[in-house]
């Protein structure tokens, strides 16, 4: 398991983000209250972000470390700013990898992605099943071998013929599909944007699926896998947990972030 945090807003920094918050994800990393499987997140983590004031495509760092002993983490959080940011503590899966191109969070063709959770028994079940539906240019593009990076090429590929919520629930429908058919499980809680919007879910083919909670400030939504006390947070302003087997869409606009789609059931993807 991992754990998770996605933000679309106003401009701040990652300190905000990343180091400031009371039981942030730095904290998260070695002392999670609700992961379901590990006990620490020391397999390496990840930064994804978009450019506070320019078009261009997204930035990652990615580091082996925990990211309590990164270094260069306190520096890069004082010097990057954005709108938008993915990060990702990882607690890597047996038998999968300890490297860089398991690390996420993963970007591509202008996109961000970050998933928390597991499909059973990857390399033996899933993985030529998933690898199978990918167009070349997609699987060429899949360097690691996590179940979370061919979940993103997957949702990639019907992001070209949908939109984000469409996309998303025909990726969902696809993997849990294969999972019953394999007689598996798998944890789909996943995170994606353009820098324009969120996209994200929390979804498994058994419950409980891994815990995500979001907080919508009117001017900014954050979303985590364990709730954080924010600086400057607006009073009365809470972390609200999703529902099993939800999503939910928000868009930024040039004053808010407003929440377009939420809770969508996607219960009927886990009870066909």
């Amino acid at each position: 398991m991992c754990r998770l945090l996605g933000y679309l807003g106003a401009v701040c920094s990652l300190a905000d983000l990343i180091q400031a918050p009371a039981h942030s994800l730095i904290e998260q990393s070695y002392q999670p209250k609700e992961m379901t499987a590990g006990l620490i997140n020391a397999d390496g983590f990840g930064i994804a972000w978009y450019h506070a004031y320019k078009k261009t495509d997204p930035f990652v760092y990615r580091s082996l470390l925990p990211i309590w002993n990164d270094r260069n983490l306190p520096d890069l959080c004082r010097y990057v700013a954005s709108h938008c940011v993915l990060a990702s503590v990882r607690s890597a899966t047996p038998g999968l990898a300890v490297d860089l191109s398991n690390c996420q969070p993963y970007a591509y063709d202008g996109l961000i992605f970050a998933h928390n959770g597991f499909i059973e028994n990857f390399r033996r079940s899933l993985y030529r099943p998933l690898a199978d539906l990918l167009v070349d240019e997609l699987y060429q593009n899949v360097h690691g071998t996590t179940d979370s990076e061919h979940i993103f090429a997957l949702l990639l590929q019907y992001l070209r013929q949908y939109e984000p919520v469409i996309a998303l629930q025909q990726t969902l429908r696809q993997v849990v599909a294969l999972a019953v058919k394999y007689g598996i499980s798998a944890s789909l809680n996943c995170i994606f944007s353009d820098g324009n919007y969120i996209c994200a879910c929390r979804c498994s083919s058994s419950s409980p699926a891994p815990s995500l909670y979001y907080l919508h400030t009117g001017t900014s939504l954050f979303v985590a896998s364990e709730p954080m006390d924010l600086p400057h947070s607006p009073p009365g302003v809470k972390w609200h947990r999703f529902p099993e087997n939800s999503l939910l869409l928000a868009q930024r606009t040039s004053t808010a972030v407003e929440i377009g789609q939420f809770p969508q059931a996607i219960a009927d993807l886990v009870s066909q």
